[in-house]
């Protein structure tokens, strides 16, 4: 392994009845709170509520930023520092998905400065300081409720950007399983598709040549969150299962999977942005159709870690790398279809002539990220992949 710093500064509250503690772990930063929060969901099934109670109990004057959608925009993100500034609040607390998560991280870099927020997405501007966030989660998927990255889409340029910086890590998160029995099943099944999929590409995508440690924590990882979703599609209420979705999202992406494997690409995830950025698409549905395409592409040429991962995931017997990573696709591609994910581009609406101007769209995040080995005609072949579908 190389060497590594590993530094997750986040202060997380597991489990029932943790909700409570939100105003007590956010007045230590503050009693002028901006609630920013989701569309619909936390209001009906009670969990605002618990968290409006708990932060009053505490002495906080709050406001509000709702209506954060799916896909959080540079709009909602400027409309949410107006909302801080205009009530004089020192803290944010964020209750929702990775979506709200993320909406809150870019609010809480842009309050301190006068620039737009999209400069620290396109490395004009560096994040020199943010203001303090705490979290309730309650979808289990991003894992932005742990980490320090965040993702924007841009309307006004059609991009969306994905940005870490360390700065951006939540002082206090807490994930209380029973707050995502209410998921809808869709949202549940992408959610773990996102899971999935981080542990896909940092699994297959680094420089270390057999680290065992790391490979066994993301192999066990993967394992849990398959059992665990289709355990809570028959059963919603499940604790366990629910408690092991919301634990793997946090330990996919929070900094210990990565540690030690050197530089690291995420080719999936530079993808999906343009779906996104282009048809608004949901990033779990978009990201359940690249992954088998992007490792039925990468099979002829790197096969080796993808072809072990199917070994020990699917019980693969074929000797052959190239053979063993092409079927381990397949399974990835039969499982998603399983759990209800769409087959082929056509299902989310999108028609063929559009594939070229999506991979296009790839280029400029592939230029920030550093992934010179995914120019447009690469993308392009990996999208033909998705439209295809059932040839998978």
């Amino acid at each position: 392994m190389n060497n590594f710093v590993f530094h997750n500064p986040v202060k997380i509250l597991f489990g029932k009845d943790t909700i409570a503690a939100i105003g007590t772990e956010t007045k230590e930063y503050g009693t002028n709170v901006l609630l920013v929060h989701g569309q619909n969901a936390l209001r009906q099934n009670g969990t605002l509520s618990q968290i409006e109670d708990s932060l009053y109990a505490s002495g906080c004057r709050i406001a509000y930023h709702g209506e954060v959608p799916p896909n959080p925009t540079v709009k909602c993100v400027h409309e949410g520092v107006k909302i801080f500034r205009q009530n004089s609040c020192e803290v944010i607390c964020a209750a929702g998905g990775g979506s709200v998560i993320d909406t809150a991280k870019a609010i809480s870099c842009a309050v301190p400065v006068e620039h737009d927020v999209w400069k620290f997405f396109t490395t004009k501007k560096k994040i020199r300081s943010v203001t303090p966030l705490t979290c309730v989660a309650t979808v289990a998927g991003s894992g932005s409720e742990s980490n320090s990255g965040m993702v924007i889409t841009n309307e006004y340029t059609q991009q969306k950007f994905g940005y870490g910086n360390r700065l951006l890590f939540p002082k206090v998160s807490i994930l209380n399983p029973e707050t995502t029995f209410s998921v809808p099943p869709q949202q549940t099944v992408y959610g773990a598709v996102d899971i999935i999929a981080h542990l896909v590409e940092l699994y297959c995508n680094n420089s270390i040549e057999s680290p065992i440690v790391q490979n066994g924590i993301m192999e066990s990882l993967i394992k849990s969150v398959m059992n665990s979703v289709e355990a809570v599609l028959q059963n919603p209420s499940d604790y366990a299962a629910r408690a092991q979705l919301m634990w793997a999202a946090s330990l996919s992406l929070n900094g210990l999977t990565s540690a030690g494997l050197g530089r690291v690409s995420m080719p999936v995830h530079l993808i999906e942005p343009s779906l996104a950025a282009l048809h608004d698409t949901n990033h779990g549905a978009g990201l359940s159709l690249i992954l088998p395409s992007w490792i039925k592409y990468t099979a002829a040429i790197r096969p080796e870690k993808t072809a072990q991962l199917g070994r020990r995931l699917f019980a693969l017997k074929m000797n052959n790398a190239e053979a063993a990573a092409s079927l381990t696709a397949d399974r990835f591609k039969e499982w998603f279809v399983k759990i209800g994910c769409p087959l082929s581009l056509a299902n989310l609406d999108i028609s063929r002539d559009r594939l070229s101007l999506i991979s296009e769209n790839t280029q400029a995040l592939a230029k920030i990220w550093r992934i010179p080995d995914y120019s447009s005609k690469a993308v392009l072949k990996i999208l033909n992949l998705c439209y295809a579908g059932t040839d998978l």
